[in-house]
């Protein structure tokens, strides 16, 4: 039997990398510190690593809560875990030579990984914020293309099975025109792993200017995407030279589309349960 393991998430650089656009100066250098001697982190004091980094304990302490630890023991205990119990992670790069269980090895590892590392970058203020949004919305509409416009179609297909009305655009000329007669209480929600789609990003900035709420969906927290949105909601995905369409990025994204279509439902579920019976009986005669 094939043995599978799963790793932990990085989750310190997972984290950092959801927060460097927001980090100061001091922090960077705090963190370039504790890339630098990871190991040794664990055993100095917050007093010593304010100045082996040449920074000031207030630094380091704001660095951990802007990465979401409760303090820096709680940084300390979480570089503890994954240097401590390290499992070897297989690469997911396909290589010359790989035989078929490699190659499903390699595939299914990036995918687990993508999840568990996306669960460290996705901030659940901007869920709650995003869920909000959505419930509150008079027209919710989705733009992605490639892959991403698959996701899209997703996403628009469970708000209706809700019986949330809304409308999905995979077509760039579509996207802009629906987008330049939103209104203010419409929601745009913009999907790219790489946060740069030149096209989704010039309907999202017509919506804009309507005052349109705008929520992405990326991989990114540097992306162009993230500066004109209200709402980020990010994944952690890597992409390689034979998956530039990784499935892993696109299962990130479906699992947040999970999420926000399940939580609009649960904050009014009485109702959205009986519109779920609704349209499921509207397909049945479809089924053997």
């Amino acid at each position: 039997m094939v043995e599978f393991k799963v790793d932990k998430p990085t989750s310190f650089n997972s984290r950092v990398e959801a927060a460097f656009s927001k980090l100061k100066g001091a922090e960077k250098k705090v963190v370039d510190f504790i890339n630098q001697s990871p190991e040794e982190i664990i055993h100095l004091s917050i007093t010593e690593v304010a100045e082996r980094s040449d920074t000031s304990e207030s630094s380091v302490v704001r660095l951990c809560k802007r990465l979401g630890y409760k303090g820096f023991q709680d940084l300390k205990i979480n570089l503890a875990r994954d240097i401590i119990t390290p499992k070897k992670q297989i690469h997911e790069v396909i290589e010359p030579g790989d035989d078929v269980k490699t190659i499903k090895k390699k595939v299914f590892q990036s995918n687990v990984q993508a999840l568990y590392d996306s669960i460290e970058v996705l901030n659940e203020d901007m869920l709650i914020k995003a869920i909000e949004a959505i419930s509150k919305a008079n027209r919710i509409e989705f733009y992605g293309t490639g892959a991403s416009g698959a996701v899209a179609m997703d996403a628009q297909h469970k708000l209706l099975k809700l019986g949330v009305k809304s409308a999905v655009y995979t077509d760039a000329t579509l996207q802009s025109m629906s987008a330049s007669v939103l209104e203010k209480n419409d929601v745009v929600i913009g999907i790219s792993h790489t946060g740069s789609n030149t096209d989704i990003l010039h309907a999202m900035k017509l919506a804009k200017e309507n005052d349109v709420t705008i929520i992405c969906i990326t991989n990114l927290s540097r992306s162009p995407m993230t500066k004109i949105s209200d709402i980020e909601l990010q994944t952690m995905s890597n992409e390689t030279m034979f998956r530039t369409d990784a499935i892993s990025s696109r299962i990130a994204q479906l699992t947040i589309i999970d999420i926000l279509v399940a939580a609009v439902a649960n904050a009014n579920y009485d109702y959205f349960y009986n519109n779920i019976q609704l349209t499921r009986r509207s397909t049945s005669h479809k089924k053997m």
